[in-house]
């Protein structure tokens, strides 16, 4: 029953992005905050909103006369997802590859590695004092 969700297009990120930065939103006020140029077409907006509503990526509630639509999905879970899609399709699965990609190309530095590993050992100890990072 709850199946995985497929990764957002590039505009339903955009739409999701305003949800998320502006809260529950009608079809106008999202049209209004997307950075999209030029301006998206109110009926665009809507069809992209009907989308994501059937994907189950935003519940819709009917105020007066017009939809206010909302997140299902927080920011944080959307990005697990995609990070987790992209090493499984691009990487098998690997983090390790991912990590080794990025060292590769140079896009992780010494700065950033030892953040990193103050990160890990942050998130180990508090797993020995029985705390879950994501709680």
């Amino acid at each position: 029953m709850n199946k995985p969700r497929k990764q957002l297009t590039r505009l339903e990120l955009q739409i999701m992005k305003a949800l998320w930065d502006f809260g529950p939103s009608n079809v106008q006020v999202v049209q209004e905050n997307l950075s999209a140029s030029p301006k998206l077409a109110y009926t665009t907006v809507q069809t992209m909103l009907n989308v994501l509503h059937r994907k189950r990526w935003v519940k819709r509630t009917l105020r007066g006369r017009a939809y206010e639509y909302e997140p299902l999905v927080s920011r944080d879970r959307a990005a697990n997802n995609a990070i987790r899609d992209m090493i499984d399709r691009l990487f098998g699965g690997s983090v390790e590859g991912l990590l080794m990609s990025l060292v590769n190309s140079k896009q992780l530095h010494p700065k950033k590695l030892e953040k990193l590993r103050t990160l890990l050992k942050e998130q180990q100890q508090c797993e020995k004092e029985g705390h879950h990072g994501n709680d």
